[in-house]
This record gives C-alpha cells, structure tokens and sequence, in this order.
C-alpha cells in the first residue's frame, strides 16, 4: 500500500524522536487503512444485522442506544487511522489520534447537552447510566468544625478522622500527580492549590461540599493531599527529565530482560521536554501563563458544577471517566500551549488539543450557566465581592505600572543609543 504525505510525516517524526523503526515494530507504523475499513465494514455488517434484518427483534430503544454507540464506534475509528497527530508519539501516534477522537465525541455530546432543558438533560443522562436523574442530597464538610469531640468517647477525633480517611482523599493526591505532570513547575502548581482552596470559599454559598472546616482546607487539603500529590509529582518530572533518552530497537535488545523493558518503555515519553513558562519574562507572557492557570480552574470548578446541575453523585463513574478524558485531553494540550508561547513566528496557530480543550471548557461553563439558573439563590457575601474586586483592580495597576516601567526602560536606552 502507497505511504501517503502525512503518514510519511508521522513516521519521519517517530525516527527522529526515537532513532530508526526498529524491524520488529516497524508494522506499528505503517498505515492499513484500507484493511481497517474492511474490518470495520465487516463489524458493522455483524453489530447491525445488515444482511439478515428479519432476524433483529430488539424494540426501537435498544436500537437508538446501539445506533448511537455504533456511530461513535465508527468516528473513533476513523479518528484512529485518519486524525492528526500531535507532538506526542507514545505508546504510539495513533493512541493520541483516538484521544483527539474521544475529545471531539465529548464536545458534542457537551454541546448536545447545551440546547436541552434542565430537567431534559438530567432525565437523558439516564440512558447513559441508570442511576442517574435522581436528586442529590447535600453534602456538607464544615458542620461540624471541632477536632476535638468529647462526646464521642469512641473516636474523641471523629471528625478529623472521617476526612482523612475519605474515600477521595486518594483521588485527591492523584489528581496533584496528574497536573504535576501536565504543568511540570512547582510555582504554578502551588499558586493553583492556594488560589483554588479561595475558589472553595468563593463559592460555598453556593456549593455546600465547599464548605469546609478551616483546618480542611488550610492542613488537610493544601499542606498534605496537595503538598504530597505536588512533591511525588514533581519526583516524577525530574526522574524522566534526568534521564538519557537513547531509545535502542526491540530488535537490537540482547537479553529476554532487555527486551520486556523495551516493550514497557514504549509507555513511557520518547523525550522529556522542560515547559519553560517564565511568566515574570514580561506582561504578556504574565497573561498568557495568567490565562493557563484561569482556565485550569476553572475546569475544575466545572466538575463540582456539573455534578450539582446534572444531579451526578460524587461517586458516580461518570465523574472518573471526565476526570481521565481531561488529563488525557490536557497532556498534549498544554504541551502545545507552551509550543505556541516559545514560538516566535509573528503567524501561529494554536494546536488541535489546545483549541479542543478551550472549546470544551467553554462548553462545560455556558451548561453550567443555564443548568444553574435558579439554583442558587443565596447571594455572594459582600466581602467576597470587594475582595476580588481588588484583586482584579490591583492585578490591572500592577500591569499597567510593569508596561510603563519597560516603556521607560526602552526610551532610555534609545536615548542613550542616540547620544552614544
């Protein structure tokens, strides 16, 4: 079969990144288009009854449900041979062209959700799992503050005790691994843990598993989930970052030994690159690192959003499956994020998981909108509202003052320039 342009691409970045293909995965990179579609067309044939449909005798419901699996199905697929690649090529560049597929079916499907009316919308997430379309009940942290509990001679720590050993505590350090490894800066990371535990009390008038005890969110949350979850993470970035990436073929490999850890590394990245972010470089880039961090919160916060609108239950696999999708999207998103900001072409274009992961958060927040009309009726403590009225007046002073400041800089070696 006739390599085509992009494949030949592909494949010349593979052998960049990893030296020659190796003989013995070679296969993995040859395009089998036409092959594929045989199969799939003879899966479709099977799944659909296409050639015996007197025999079908599944009611229209079940018919729907697996029509629309189906046509998913049949996109991820095409995806899978036909989608563009990114920057990242392990396990291999096709797991990254599914991911670019998965993506896409989640926009529509948040985009579907979109022009659904409230109640519509939640009674439909039933046919996606049917424990959904139930009423949540309210879930509290902060009823009672005390660390000490005299009354309860059981457990005098009670209340420390049933939120430390939460069943998302785990989840909790996992997710601080997670975006360790996306952002890899340390900086970054602690100023998203501090500035989302304010989120938290932003909006506990309004989401009350936000309202958490002082010690929760101060001890718990920012000085041992956050702290461990950031520490291990960043252990993680400077293991791979030490490494000497001198990829060596399956093939090539002289013991049994050598080649399964061949064969595991091919999970690993086939480089390491360092996401130089330097947001005191300048007042542009400030924005630019400034506008990573909002949109990181806020996709955040929409998990706590979406579930209190759509009625998903914490525990709900939904909420996992959104939680993996999003680390999968952001890994070459913020890759190519920090791609386009080193770029100095005067022309650029953000890459295709960037752009997808702006356009689903952009999504998530209008079906949080509409879902929550009427939602939520106690209004914002005042002093909340001053305080970040401030903080948005004294952030656009302080970067007002640093432009004037390097235009001063600039006139004056200019002039200086000019008498020299």
């Amino acid at each position: 079969m006739e390599v085509g342009k992009e494949d030949d691409e592909q494949i010349g970045k593979a052998k960049s990144h990893v030296g020659d293909i190796d003989p013995w995965t070679a296969w993995a990179y040859q395009p089998r288009t036409v092959s594929f579609l045989l199969v799939g067309a003879c899966l479709l044939i099977w799944a659909s009854g296409a050639l015996q449909p007197d025999l079908s005798e599944t009611d229209a419901v079940t018919n729907v449900k697996r029509g629309v699996w189906a046509m998913i199905a049949v996109f991820l697929g095409y995806c899978l041979l036909q989608a563009p690649s990114t920057i990242l090529i392990r396990p291999h560049p096709a797991f990254w062209r599914l991911i670019h597929g998965i993506a896409v079916v989640y926009l529509t499907f948040l985009t579907f959700l979109l022009f659904q009316k409230r109640d519509d919308g939640r009674q439909f997430l039933k046919f996606v799992h049917s424990d959904l379309g139930v009423e949540l009940p309210e879930r509290s942290y902060g009823t009672d503050c005390r660390i000490y509990t005299p009354e309860n001679p059981e457990n005098r720590f009670k209340n420390v005790y049933d939120t430390l050993f939460d069943e998302f505590v785990i989840a909790h350090v996992l997710g601080w691994w997670g975006k360790a490894i996306m952002i890899r800066n340390s900086s970054l990371l602690w100023v998203l843990s501090i500035v989302f535990e304010m989120m938290e009390v932003t909006f506990n008038h309004m989401l009350p598993n936000f309202n958490e005890c002082w010690w929760d969110s101060i001890v718990l949350d920012i000085l041992v989930c956050n702290w461990f979850g950031i520490w291990f993470g960043m252990k993680t970035v400077r293991y791979f970052d030490g490494k000497t990436y001198e990829w060596v073929g399956l093939s090539r490999q002289p013991t049994i030994m050598g080649k399964v850890k061949r064969s595991l590394g091919q999970f690993t990245p086939a480089r390491w690159d360092k996401d130089e972010w330097n947001p005191l470089s300048g007042p542009l880039r400030f924005v630019q690192v400034l506008g990573l961090v909002t949109i990181i919160l806020t996709v955040e916060l929409n998990a706590f959003f979406l579930k209190n609108c759509l009625w998903l239950p914490p525990r709900n696999p939904l909420n996992s499956y959104r939680l993996i999708v999003w680390w999968l999207i952001a890994n070459p998103a913020i890759r190519e994020y920090n791609s386009f900001l080193q770029d100095r072409k005067p022309i650029k274009k953000l890459g295709a998981f960037c752009w997808l992961s702006l356009a689903i958060c952009i999504v998530e927040v209008l079906i949080c909108v509409k879902f929550g009309k009427g939602l939520y009726p106690r209004p914002m403590p005042q002093w909340i509202f001053w305080f970040w009225l401030a903080a948005g007046v004294g952030l656009v002073l302080f970067l007002l003052g640093w432009i004037i400041k390097l235009y001063n800089e600039r006139r004056q070696s200019e002039n200086a320039k000019k008498i020299s």
